[in-house]
């Protein structure tokens, strides 16, 4: 029942943002005042892609972070996987999009060897997932010993004096911006709802971590919404203890 109940959820998740693809980039342009382009540059940077460098996109949706890390490095080679289709139709049909390698695949079962991406980095794809741990996983799984992580996505707001404003515009605004301008205020519910229900910012570096990560570290943005994560594949895989005899 529970491989069911997760694939239902995943195809759920997956037929939401086929319907709201042509609106997506738009709204979230509106919901972070325009800041979401200088978070994605952010992230980029975390990765510290140098000239030649492969880098995934892991959920790419309609590719902005994948642009992002070709302003960042020209000669870098770009793969962007999503398991939207509709998405990365709409990618591809935008400027500079043959630049970038374009794969339909889902988050927790990459399709690309182990160890060989230089970075790899995802925007608003992890508290999508239907198991984080394994999705993690994955993506430490390709990339190469040394190699670096990214990932920008919202995070629990914690509580202050801001909490109820931050609240209210989760909670009523986004869905009232959802049903205005994509015709669909559900999926502009299950953006907050998602958002609130994520682990906080705290307990994914302790996961990021435990996925095989070092120098872990993150910031927030956005009134504590927004969390930025990076981190390092350890050049070294780290021995498991087990019996001694």
């Amino acid at each position: 029942m529970k491989d069911l109940d997760s694939e239902e959820r995943a195809e759920n998740v997956r037929a939401m943002f086929a319907r709201i693809a042509w609106r997506y980039d738009l709204l979230n342009r509106l919901m972070t005042f325009g800041r979401d382009r200088a978070w994605r540059r952010e992230a980029v940077d975390r990765l510290e892609l140098r000239g030649g460098g492969r880098a995934l996109d892991v959920g790419a949706g309609t590719g902005d972070l994948s642009k992002a890390c070709l302003e960042a490095n020209s000669d870098a080679l770009i793969v962007a996987c999503d398991f939207t289709r509709e998405m990365l139709e709409l990618g591809k049909s935008r400027p500079g999009a043959g630049r970038i390698a374009w794969v339909l695949a889902d988050a927790e079962r990459l399709p690309f060897a182990s160890e060989i991406f230089d970075g790899v980095v995802s925007g608003f794809l992890l508290r999508n997932v239907v198991d984080l741990d394994r999705a993690l996983c994955e993506q430490v799984r390709v990339l190469k010993p040394g190699g670096r992580f990214a990932s920008l996505d919202t995070t629990p707001p914690g509580s202050g004096v801001l909490s109820p404003l931050i609240r209210f515009y989760l909670r009523r605004v986004i869905p009232l911006l959802g049903r205005l301008v994509a015709g669909d205020a559900a999926a502009y519910r299950y953006l907050p709802a998602s958002t609130e229900a994520f682990t906080a910012a705290e307990r994914l570096a302790e996961r990021l971590r435990s996925a095989g990560l070092e120098a872990v570290g993150f910031t927030r943005r956005m009134l504590g919404t927004i969390a930025i994560h990076w981190g390092q594949k350890m050049e070294v895989t780290r021995e498991i203890d087990g019996p001694t005899g």
